[in-house]
């Protein structure tokens, strides 16, 4: 019998498998770490983007095989310790790639046409506005996008069919239609800028004042990859000053700020609760398949290719 720890609830078609398989016994942690012996005991560990898999609980967990995150980012899970350790780290690589890039084109179209202002003004009555609104359409805009995965290649995909011109930035360049240019050009020639690369020590505050100075006042900065990738007070600067013409994210900085933090209130800024892959859809294919993959290595079967992020470590 084989031991699972869940310290976040999973889609229920995910819990299914967990309940119907009878070689595995599910412990929760909800509401607090179980006991140090039911700890001692487990073999793998299924997380979400919360729960921590760190080294205090790698410590309690000698017996772990396997640590999963149900998504694909895994910033809440210490690789190189599990690595260390040998115990396989499982994510679902591409899982979500779809789903963010769509709610990633929906801020765009949100702040290029002011939508969320018009739809407030019509909700409170204010149909005069009309006569005073502004906005602009994304066809014939440059788009820059800073980081061509899976994500990012979706979105340039989309954006092209809008009639938008593609441009981006990687650490190489890709077999893609799309033309690649230097990050300083990027910057200074895209109407719109799409975030998607990693958080690296390289990329953390990336878009930091200096960047800010080089985009266009009109331009338009939207982040689906993670928070830090942007200097928080650079990019309020920027948007107070007008040298910025709107920020949106899906990526707001951990823990969650109040509703009256000066980015989250900022008139110019439209930020979602991290809720890009939460879509019906996605959120139960990356649950079942990571917890189809964990069982799958706990019984000693192959698991899906690609799953095991740092197989080349083990």
């Amino acid at each position: 019998m084989k031991n699972i720890l869940l310290l976040e609830t999973i889609a229920e078609e995910a819990m299914q498998l967990l309940q119907e398989a009878k070689d595995v016994e599910v412990h929760t942690a909800f509401a607090g770490l179980p006991s140090a012996e039911v700890l001692s005991n487990i073999d793998a560990v299924i997380t979400r983007g919360l729960g921590q898999v760190n080294q205090a609980l790698l410590d309690a967990c000698p017996k772990l095989q396997v640590a999963a995150r149900c998504g694909v980012g895994l910033d809440n899970v210490d690789v190189a310790e599990a690595s260390k350790r040998k115990i396989k780290v499982v994510n679902a690589p591409g899982s979500n790639a779809a789903t963010v890039a769509e709610h990633t084109i929906a801020l765009m179209l949100m702040l290029q046409r002011n939508l969320f202002q018009a739809l407030n003004d019509v909700k409170t009555g204010n149909w005069a506005a009309r006569s005073s609104f502004k906005s602009d359409e994304v066809r014939g805009k440059t788009l820059g996008i800073l980081g061509l995965g899976n994500i990012g290649l979706k979105v340039a995909r989309v954006a092209e069919v809008l009639g938008m011109r593609v441009i981006y930035w990687s650490k190489s360049p890709k077999d893609t239609p799309y033309q690649y240019v230097s990050k300083e050009k990027l910057f200074a020639s895209a109407d719109l800028i799409s975030i998607h690369v990693p958080l690296t020590a390289e990329t953390s505050n990336l878009i930091n004042t200096e960047v800010l100075s080089q985009v266009k006042p009109t331009c338009i900065i939207v982040n689906t990859a993670r928070a830090q990738i942007v200097d928080k007070v650079a990019l309020v600067e920027a948007l107070n000053a007008g040298r910025l013409a709107g920020y949106g994210a899906d990526v707001p900085t951990s823990p969650a700020p109040g509703a009256h933090d000066e980015l989250i209130s900022h008139p110019k800024a439209l930020i979602t609760a991290h809720v890009s892959s939460l879509t019906a859809s996605t959120y139960v294919s990356m649950c079942t398949s990571t917890v189809s993959n964990v069982l799958a290595i706990l019984r000693g079967q192959e698991p899906v290719a690609g799953c095991i992020f740092n197989l080349k470590d083990l």
